[in-house]
């Protein structure tokens, strides 16, 4: 009997010990679910918030100990940045769990398996943080994507969440097929799906240049994590989405599965595209001027505070990808200040945009709407939630002395950095979208505090306990980080490759 010598994978237990905890949390639910039925509705929650905090263990004991870990030739590593994102994803997902406790045990939707699929697109963005491979990377994003369509369409007996599963699914399909294709082209002209091999450029044996074939798989690629990311002229699918899933969905969907594609996008440009800057930065460039002014007009505009949530997100998508449209290309070092913009840009959103909606479905569980209007007066029934929702507001909009002001300038930062026309060109452009969102935020400020309310019941709102802790934990972050911005500033130092 022949033995064929097949090389045993090269495995790191600890490093990937918070995958494990994710996916054994999963089958854990999975089986209470299967063995105690309609029982389990009330355990799913705490299991889910358990795993997610136990995944955080090894996540913490592995940034403790220090050091690279590369696994399966180099597809997965374990790196700071690997580890700040991973650590970014858990932290999120624990607060979409505290917001989605109460509304999902008062609804008639199945408990175990919301957070069955929340868990699971969980374990793809950790991979995703640590893959350097476009097999990997591809993987992880389908891991994300999948759960998430299903998330989206949870509520299966309204007709808007109906609508938003299928326009998220639609575009999502396609912007995944127009991925990978442009990824089968990258592969083509380098011989290799590595990350590492393809910034070597193309491969040269074959006679011929390979170059022009390589650029237009960069711009197909990108293009398909636009979507991801929300991205004009790729967000289409945004309003309707954000709208017609159930709010911690969307919650889930603007914060975490957004900073998924992001993380994508930060290991192609800067370890597998890194040196092609003239096929990837014009495309960085238009995406994120389109994105911060498109998003901006428009939500002026909306009536609804989700649908201007979610305008308000495509905008933040834009101020996200200025510094890598900027960044200037003299070395690897000069990548430094772009990165670390954009890393510190991406964990505040988080904070404040969580915030935002868990202080939005507090209010909502009184006024039973999502219009605008309805927060007028709020300040003279529920003082605390009018405050809170106006700490994440100003923060949003970069106003001093919350975090969203160390934001706007470690954006502004590397866009000074980048000492070019087109990088003071995209500079102006960030400052009046940084203004013009300044009306909108303000507006429901404005309403909060200087209008008469408009519902009937003008009662203290109640908040449960758990939602309470989610706005409080957002809240806390949101006026820390902007007081004392130190502690992230070094997270963004510590993340490059």
């Amino acid at each position: 009997m022949l033995s064929v010598g097949i090389p045993a994978p090269d495995i790191d237990y600890h490093a990937l010990a918070p995958e494990i905890v994710v996916a054994g949390t999963i089958l854990l639910i999975l089986l209470v679910d299967l063995i105690f039925g309609d029982r389990a509705r009330a355990h799913a929650s705490r299991i889910a918030a358990f795993g997610v905090l136990g995944a955080l263990i090894p996540v913490l004991t592995l940034g403790a100990d220090g050091g690279d870990v590369s696994m399966f030739n180099g597809t997965f590593v374990v790196d700071n940045f690997a580890l700040v994102m991973k650590a970014f994803f858990l932290i999120v997902t624990y607060l979409v769990i505290l917001v989605s406790v109460d509304s999902m045990s008062e609804s008639d939707v199945a408990e175990p398996e919301y957070y069955l699929m929340t868990l699971t697109a969980l374990l793809g963005m950790m991979v995703m943080g640590s893959s350097r491979d476009l097999i990997t990377i591809f993987v992880a994003l389908e891991t994300i994507s999948i759960p998430t369509y299903l998330l989206a369409g949870w509520k299966k007996h309204e007709h808007k969440s109906n609508e938003a599963m299928l326009k998220y699914f639609v575009f999502g399909v396609l912007s995944s097929a127009v991925m990978l294709y442009g990824m089968s082209l990258v592969y083509g002209a380098t011989g290799s799906t590595l990350l590492s091999v393809i910034a070597e450029g193309p491969r040269t044996d074959l006679g011929q240049d390979l170059g022009t074939v390589m650029n237009v798989g960069i711009f197909l690629t990108l293009v398909g994590f636009a979507f991801k990311v929300s991205a004009v002229p790729f967000h289409f699918w945004t309003p309707d989405t954000y709208e017609g899933a159930p709010t911690p969905v969307t919650a889930f969907l603007s914060v975490a599965s957004k900073a998924g594609g992001m993380v994508a996008i930060f290991s192609l440009i800067y370890v597998g595209f890194y040196g092609r800057t003239d096929a990837w930065q014009p495309i960085i460039w238009v995406m994120a001027a389109l994105s911060m002014t498109v998003g901006n007009m428009i939500a002026t505009k909306q009536t609804n505070i989700v649908r201007m949530l979610a305008y308000s997100s495509i905008a933040q998508a834009g101020f996200m990808l200025v510094p890598f449209a900027v960044a200037p290309e003299d070395g690897l070092n000069s990548y430094q200040s772009a990165f670390s913009a954009t890393v510190i840009y991406m964990l505040i959103y988080g904070a404040m945009n969580i915030g935002a909606f868990a202080t939005l479905m507090a209010i909502a569980r009184r006024t039973r709407s999502g219009e605008i209007s309805s927060f007028a007066g709020l300040f003279s029934y529920a003082p605390t939630l009018a405050m809170m929702m106006s700490i994440f507001l100003m923060s949003l909009a970069g106003v001093p002395i919350f975090a969203g002001w160390f934001a706007k300038f470690v954006m502004f930062q590397a866009t000074i950095d980048g000492g070019t026309g087109m990088a003071y060109a995209l500079g102006i452009v960030a400052a009046v979208n940084s203004v013009i969102a300044f009306f909108y935020y303000g507006n429901v400020i404005r309403l909060m505090f200087f209008r008469e309310p408009t519902v009937e019941d003008r009662s203290p709102i109640r908040v449960p306990t758990a939602l309470g802790a989610a706005i409080a934990l957002c809240a806390i972050t949101t006026v820390a980080v902007g007081i004392y911005p130190e502690l992230f500033a070094r997270l963004g130092e510590r993340t490059p490759f």
